[in-house]
């Protein structure tokens, strides 16, 4: 262990009774049954590795030579003398020993040795504390290491892979491994774009790195104010607001508009920050099967039966893990025949899915008649991060007041302000359209060829392309194989979609080529071909 002055290592480790005073390995079993009285224990530290070990008792002996694999890494060498101290003293002394690491500092007496000052040779030092708390921690701790170890065993285990590029349709992994990324939510391709960048650059040098304030006190620029105009302006609402993410935008909306009085109808397949922004609200809530209308009325019907104030249907646009867009044609039908309103978080559609990449709605043909749209800054434009809500004026202004989220939270950096306000000009362009035109175009490709080679995939012309597969273990080792061939995708299983319904998630963006879509599909094939998916 290295502390403060230099390396040490522990070779012994004893239980010290305090009703004896000394080292008595008898005292180490009635630990348990005296969780609330304090108890001692003793610790003989020594610089050198050939100090001799204390013999008084040879059960609580930890010979120096098991230290010296270990000198030069503490976790390792913690690890080492976890497993020692198991054979001899059992696991209290470890949980003892443990928290003595944990809290160097934390001693009873002026007179006791601070641990984290030692310069010299040997040392003996007391401690004393509680043990209800450390035995708490460490069921606890052992607690959720079983939990872990069920997910891992249930193959729902998620791993973070580190890339060392520019996110875009190739990327760099940590190791070195170049790789076409097919995982993305750049749809559009602009998370590198060269123009996106500058602005970011510009943005910084105009306005600084952060707001270091909240909106209503002093965390507002005119570069917030211009976006968030733009936001309005290219989605066709009357206003709109800005928070972190749109985790963000759905969890501070839904209690803010609504009370206990009325009430929210919901697809079961919405996303997560809609699920998690209902529960925070105390209106009655009602879920209906997704995209499934007969239902969707039944529900309406049910909120009407408990006397419902106001209702308000809440939907994805797109449904991010299957690639299908809302009817929301019918659901506004649904929503006029009975009152209510309709809010559509449409993450996976601003920017390039509508003749004009206005969305869902727009693709819908329902720009008018849908009050609350929710979305991200980081998806398609551009991909950093940030979140809106765009919708009649009255309820921006009440979200201002009162959506918890917004007034607690800092918005987004200057920059990322500069870069969206690039991105929503292009998104108008020519080029804008080329690009939607484009990313239609590549998933058509790849839908063609995956369906002729037997690939089962969810119907759809979205650029999310789910490759079913059912069992989660199958998705991760599919996954696996698919990177060591090149073709970077991630496989998806319970809690994020139902049991039953494990997938490989791609996702097109208008930075693909022709090309690499062909490679992403023969490389499908041979691993398909090999884990007897086709």
């Amino acid at each position: 262990m290295s502390w403060a002055g230099g390396l040490y290592r522990v070779h012994i480790m004893a239980c010290r009774c305090k009703q004896a005073n000394q080292v008595d390995a008898e005292c180490i079993g009635q630990v348990p049954g005296q969780r609330d009285r304090e108890i001692g224990f003793i610790a003989f530290v020594a610089q050198s590795l050939n100090v001799g070990a204390d013999t008084r008792r040879r059960d609580t002996i930890v010979a120096p030579r098991a230290c010296r694999p270990f000198a030069r890494d503490g976790m390792a060498y913690w690890r080492a003398w976890a497993g020692t101290c198991r054979g001899c003293l059992g696991g209290v002394n470890c949980s003892l020993y443990r928290t003595r690491i944990r809290y160097l500092n934390q001693f009873s007496k002026p007179e006791c040795l601070d641990v984290s000052r030692l310069r010299a040779a040997a040392c003996i030092g007391i401690t004393r504390y509680p043990t209800s708390g450390v035995f708490m921690n460490d069921a606890y701790l052992s607690h959720v290491r079983t939990v872990l170890e069920q997910i891992r065993a249930d193959g729902f285990y998620k791993s973070e892979r580190v890339i060392a590029s520019p996110q875009s349709s190739s990327i760099a992994l940590a190791d070195g491994a170049q790789v076409l990324n097919f995982c993305a939510n750049n749809y559009l391709g602009l998370a590198d774009d060269p123009r996106i960048v500058k602005s970011a650059k510009d943005g910084l040098d105009r306005d600084g790195f952060g707001m270091a304030s909240v909106r209503f006190i002093c965390g507002t620029q005119s570069v917030h104010k211009q976006l968030e105009a733009a936001l309005a302006s290219f989605l066709h609402t009357d206003d709109a607001i800005l928070y972190s993410s749109c985790f963000d935008a759905n969890g501070g909306l839904f209690e803010t508009l609504l009370t206990e009085d009325d009430a929210v109808i919901s697809d079961e397949l919405n996303h997560a920050s809609i699920i998690d922004g209902i529960r925070l609200c105390k209106a009655k809530r009602f879920r209906y099967r997704n995209n499934n209308i007969d239902d969707l009325q039944a529900q309406l019907q049910a909120a009407d039966a408990a006397g419902a104030r106001f209702k308000l249907i809440a939907t994805d646009g797109v449904f991010s893990m299957d690639g299908i867009i809302a009817d929301l044609k019918a659901i506004c039908d649904m929503a006029d025949r009975y009152g209510a309103l309709v809010m559509v978080d449409d993450s996976h559609a601003v920017g390039f899915i509508g003749e004009h990449g206005r969305g869902t709605p727009e693709h819908c043909g329902v720009q008018d008649r849908v009050d609350i749209v929710t979305g991200t800054l980081g998806k398609a434009l551009g991909g950093a991060s940030g979140g809106y809500v765009a919708a009649r004026a009255p309820i921006v202004e009440l979200l201002r007041q009162r959506s918890r989220p917004y007034l607690f939270s800092n918005t987004l950096a200057p920059s990322i302000a500069y870069a969206s306000l690039t991105v929503l000009e292009l998104l108008r362009s020519d080029e804008g359209a080329a690009l939607r035109r484009r990313v239609r175009e590549n998933g058509a490709q790849f839908r063609r060829a995956m369906s002729s080679l037997g690939f089962t995939l969810i119907p759809g012309e979205h650029p999310i392309i789910p490759v079913m597969l059912g069992d989660a273990q199958l998705a991760g080792r599919m996954a696996e194989a698919l990177l060591a061939q090149g073709v970077y995708v991630t496989g998806f299983s319970y809690p994020v979609v139902p049991k039953g319904r494990a997938r490989i998630r791609t996702q097109m963006s208008a930075a693909h080529t022709p090309e690499q879509i062909e490679a992403a599909v023969d490389a499908f094939e041979r691993v398909g071909r090999a884990l007897n998916v086709i």
